[in-house]
């Protein structure tokens, strides 16, 4: 896999129109004549021009090309219809721009129209990086010199792409939880494309979500650390002192990813909520509806407050949640999770004490079979939450 390659992948998934070709010997300047600028073929025009080049007049345009995922030059788009000439040309790449020398010839250009005056460019100059691009929209050497037709990508390639263009704009070591978890939403929502499991199918949302973040987070861990790694250690003392961050980071990350990811699936519900609520002595449920103003209106009706926790593991930690909530003593808590099983007795201890679970429906085959018919799974607590509020 190529990271320049996905990145080409992603510009043109995100990209209004965007066509490809192989460079030739005359835009390379192997043939002397490469002044007069890359050529264009006529299949591939309407990603430079809105309209064609009226025979007889010349035109141009003056763009931004931001190339390689790197710099950027002021380039012009231009028609040539007069005299015997009939074609299109990119050129003016300003002073030293290396990626049409001669050493360039036959590698892939890939321009990308992102809006009227901003373009994106790539030159891919090795076999892997040119095939794995070519495979990522099904296409051949010989569909070249076209617009490129996006029927033919995969839902895995965004997905890689994606995530290579997240990690190579990150300005920090590693992104916030939230960030963390905003990014995944929104690559997995992208590249497979079901928005309305938000309200038809959260369960799924829910794991599909969870699942992308750690796909996320393994790509920036093997960017951070891959190559530190490789190196070795001079020391127990330092590998163990880098284990010990990972293993930190790792825990830190799990313990608010679920958290966010139910906000989420909340608000694409219209669900009213507050995260993070403080009720009595500053205790912090991970989720009061419909306000923690309502949770303290001692006027409003208790029977219309819910409490939601949210474990990603509750084997141990379960009875945390029971004093987090005074007014809600003796009635029902609810308490979320991903852990996948837990013993009988631990299921009996809950049911007495009123915890309720909540569990994506796909794990919760998991759990002992006499007992499964105890837990909500995530469609049937938003609907609760939403006939409550109603």
């Amino acid at each position: 896999m190529s990271r320049l390659s996905d990145a080409a992948v992603n510009a043109v998934n995100k990209g209004e129109k965007s066509f490809c070709k192989f460079l030739s010997a005359n835009d390379t300047g192997l043939t002397g004549g490469h002044q007069a600028g890359i050529y264009v073929s006529k299949p591939s025009v309407p990603v430079i021009f809105n309209e064609p080049g009226v025979k007889g007049e010349n035109k141009d345009k003056w763009v931004k090309v931001k190339w390689q995922n790197d710099f950027q030059t002021d380039t012009r788009f231009v028609y040539y219809g007069k005299g015997t000439r009939n074609e299109y040309r990119i050129t003016n790449f300003g002073k030293g721009f290396e990626l049409l020398n001669a050493e360039y010839t036959g590698a892939l250009l890939v321009i990308t129209k992102d809006n009227d005056e901003e373009y994106q460019g790539f030159v891919l100059n090795t076999e892997a990086e040119i095939n794995h691009f070519l495979n990522a929209f099904g296409m051949s050497p010989a569909d070249t010199n076209r617009i490129i037709l996006m029927s033919g990508i995969d839902s895995e390639t965004v997905e890689r792409a994606a995530i290579y263009d997240f990690i190579s704009k990150l300005d920090v070591d590693f992104p916030s939880s939230a960030l963390m978890s905003e990014a995944a939403r929104k690559i997995q929502n992208e590249a497979y494309d079901h928005m309305e499991y938000i309200v038809s199918n959260p369960d799924k949302k829910l794991i599909d979500w969870t699942n992308m973040e750690f796909s996320l987070f393994k790509a920036v861990e093997q960017l951070r650390y891959g190559s530190r790694i490789k190196e070795g250690f001079d020391s127990v003392d330092e590998f163990t002192a880098l284990a010990s961050q990972v293993m930190n980071r790792r825990k830190s990350r799990a313990g608010k990813s679920l958290e966010h990811h139910l906000s989420a699936l909340f608000d694409g519900n219209n669900l009213l909520y507050t995260s993070q609520a403080v009720t009595e002595g500053n205790k912090k449920p991970d989720f009061i509806f419909p306000s923690q103003e309502a949770y303290h209106d001692f006027e409003f009706p208790v029977e219309k407050i819910i409490s939601l926790a949210a474990k990603t593991t509750c084997k141990d930690r379960w009875r945390q949640i029971l004093n987090e909530a005074d007014r809600l003593k003796g009635r029902q808590k609810f308490l979320c999770t991903l852990q996948q099983g837990i013993t009988p007795a631990q299921m009996d201890e809950m049911q007495a004490e009123q915890v309720v679970l909540v569990v994506p429906k796909p794990y919760i085959a998991t759990y002992p079979a006499d007992r499964q018919d105890r837990i909500w799974d995530v469609r049937k607590f938003i609907e609760y939450v939403k006939e409550v509020e109603k």
